[in-house]
């Protein structure tokens, strides 16, 4: 049986960085991607910016997760995709449904610590966008009305917004072992901001840091880290199992 990896996107995107991940992470490791309203295949369908409407439209990876107890699964989110990765962990916590193998973090600080874009959503277009350029996260020279400025800006913008609920929002230790990535060159989310995910888990927390800035999940090093990862945690869970069914069937004697 495979393991599961659940990937959410960083603010603004779709999801394009996971279409090949299933061809990258190796043996063993199926890669699915949840794209948000208004973007991709999603398009038409009206964006959202609160905790309660993401978990809503989720409401089909609970249900799977649900449905599928002995399946192993890892979440994965990168920059806000590592938001949303984190609140949908904490809910299926809270909903008593079986917990992923590992949750895997990219370029996002933990819901306390400073993020630099995420409060920069309610302002005004041209401010907005010098943020954006200063730390990497728009296409040079964009200008007012251009294809960029109206088709992405406000899906980022949306995006930015929903950041920042769920981050006023999280509350609670998870119990799943953390894996936290951080990008060597990423000015919005260093090493030392993730090695503040620690204070988020009671399970183990691992950090890496792998080549580029902030999206460096568009390279082929971080699904290939995912996938050993992936393994590693799911031969984990099924020895735990294992244990616990020997030893259940040892006290029913």
């Amino acid at each position: 049986m495979g393991v599961r990896l659940h990937c959410f996107a960083h603010a603004g995107a779709g999801t394009s960085a996971f279409r090949r991940w299933s061809q990258t992470t190796g043996t063993g490791v199926e890669a699915f991607s949840w794209p948000l309203p208004g973007r991709d295949r999603r398009r038409r369908e009206a964006r959202f910016t609160t905790r309660e409407a993401l978990l809503a439209d989720l409401k089909p990876l609970f249900e799977q997760v649900a449905d599928e107890p002995g399946v192993p699964y890892v979440l994965y989110g990168h920059s806000l995709g590592g938001t949303v990765a984190y609140t949908v962990a904490h809910a299926l916590q809270e909903a008593g449904l079986p917990q992923p193998a590992l949750l895997a973090i990219g370029a996002c600080p933990p819901p306390d610590a400073p993020a630099a874009l995420t409060g920069a959503a309610g302002l005004p277009d041209t401010e907005l966008l010098r943020v954006l350029e200063h730390y990497g996260a728009a296409p040079p020279a964009v200008e007012p009305g251009d294809l960029w400025h109206r088709t992405v800006l406000p899906v980022l913008r949306d995006d930015l917004a929903l950041a920042m609920d769920l981050r006023r929002a999280a509350e609670g230790r998870l119990t799943v072992p953390l894996l936290a990535v951080n990008g060597t060159e990423d000015l919005l989310a260093d090493a030392e901001a993730l090695a503040g995910w620690g204070r988020w888990t009671t399970g183990r927390l691992v950090r890496r840091a792998l080549p580029g800035g902030h999206f460096f999940v568009r390279g082929p090093e971080l699904p290939r880290l995912l996938g050993r990862a992936a393994r590693i945690v799911a031969r984990s869970d099924r020895s735990q199992l294992s244990q616990r069914d020997q030893t259940e069937q040892g006290e029913g004697r």
